[in-house]
């Protein structure tokens, strides 16, 4: 049973915080060795790989436009709409975050600017193994897209029959993905890091994935871009008297679902709703098909904390800094402007985290293992970058030419201050 705590129990917020409880065993020197072999052997490792891995012996690593056909006409059309309404919040959502650039003067002869590039090639990692997530295709590729990337590349471990799921396949149409490879693991990161005889090298590299993943990720940044190191899954709900306890249980155990590391909490100030779901988790876990999972999320790495106020509960949440926070309460736009720390925000009793993760549009990669202090959501920010550019004539030169030489020999970088003397003594 999910415990059950009382502030300001000082052992009760490091039980909220001990996030570094959760990390499994340090699995560098395997995937270092994976990176090496795919930057040495190219494609080879790669079907090594996923023959080793996967369980699948495979004859080509790209997903053919015969085999993308296919899987359309496979999909379940309801399934389609879905996704396509889930898409069209999506973009509505994130073309409001696209960024122009601007250019500005500062007196005649003076001409200053930033130009906003959309990067060149982008790989959108899947992940398969206990679950498949085609919504995890479309909050990478749209953002992608919406920024004006050039190609899309994306890489998911395949089944032992060398196939991809129909729904993943369907949301990489629905998204506009340019290519797809059937590779997962550290050894996808690395043939999208240094490219191979099939897969193209990238520019940056985003999407969720397992321990090996995130390593390899975190191994090659630098060579690449990455969009964050993600942690186990995390919700944090505030709740107070008029939070309906089943709704409150449903969406802690939505995270706990997720992984055996996942953390699902509850701050609130009502005993009588504590004690309520507590007993829903125990109810709803009974009938979850992957109860074995949650089970171990809730029992280890969750909690249920009772405090004084709501206000209270805020200000534990901010030092949390969770993934998900959800605020039910009677008032939870008043709550809002106190949340500092968050990678997204539920606001109200029927807006459950789901929501956000599916289609209501924000993005669902986020910032975990209290990042959001410092971290943003994925966002088209992420799949562009930024370039300065300056203009000076010879008579504005001329007029900031000396303090600028001054300020060069001032650090003792005299060739600095000569690139600008030559300039200034042709004038004379």
């Amino acid at each position: 049973m999910i415990q059950l705590m009382e502030y300001p129990d000082t052992q009760a917020i490091e039980a909220l915080l001990r996030r570094d409880e959760a990390k499994a065993a340090n699995v560098d020197e395997p995937v270092r060795a994976i990176l090496d072999t795919v930057r040495r052997e190219g494609d080879q490792a790669l079907y090594d790989y996923t023959r080793q891995f996967d369980g699948a012996s495979l004859s080509a690593l790209e997903v053919t436009p015969e085999e993308m056909d296919a899987a359309w006409e496979a999909a379940n059309p309801d399934f389609i709409r879905i996704l396509q309404a889930a898409r069209d919040n999506i973009e509505s959502y994130h073309c409001k975050q696209k960024q122009e650039g601007y250019i500005m003067t500062r007196g005649a002869g003076v001409i200053l600017g930033q130009r906003v590039l959309p990067l060149a090639r982008v790989g959108i990692y899947v992940p398969g193994g206990t679950a498949r997530y085609p919504s995890t295709v479309l909050m990478n590729a749209i953002p992608a897209k919406i920024a004006g990337v050039g190609e899309t590349v994306m890489v998911t471990p395949p089944d032992r029959d060398g196939g991809l799921p129909v729904d993943i396949l369907a949301a990489a149409k629905v998204a506009g993905v340019d290519r797809i490879f059937k590779i997962g693991g550290a050894q996808a990161i690395a043939a999208l890091s240094y490219g191979t005889q099939s897969v193209p090298r990238v520019d940056k590299i985003v999407g969720p994935g397992n321990l090996y993943v995130a390593t390899a990720k975190r191994m090659v940044y630098g060579l690449v871009d990455i969009d964050m190191i993600a942690g186990p899954s995390e919700i944090l709900v505030i709740a107070d008297e008029t939070a309906n306890p089943r709704f409150v249980a449903a969406d802690l155990l939505s995270q706990a679902e997720h992984d055996r590391l996942a953390s699902a909490n509850l701050i609130t100030d009502d005993p009588d709703l504590a004690e309520a779901v507590r007993e829903e988790i125990e109810t709803q876990l009974s009938r979850l098909p992957r109860e074995e999972i949650a089970r171990s999320a809730i029992e280890n790495y969750s909690a249920i904390l009772l405090v004084q106020s709501i206000e209270e509960a805020v200000a534990i949440s901010n030092r949390i800094a969770p993934e998900h926070l959800e605020i039910c309460t009677a008032e939870p736009f008043s709550l809002l402007p106190l949340v500092k720390n968050a990678g997204s925000v539920f606001l109200g009793h029927y807006v459950p985290e789901a929501l956000g993760d599916y289609m209501a549009g924000t993005n669902h990669t986020l910032p975990t293992s209290g990042t959001a202090r410092f971290s943003s959501p994925l966002s088209v920010e992420d799949f562009v970058k930024k370039s300065s550019f300056t203009y000076y004539d010879r008579k504005a030169f001329g007029q900031i030419g000396e303090d600028v030489a001054a300020f060069a020999r001032r650090e003792g970088l005299e060739a600095h201050a000569n690139s600008v003397q030559v300039r200034l003594s042709s004038q004379s």
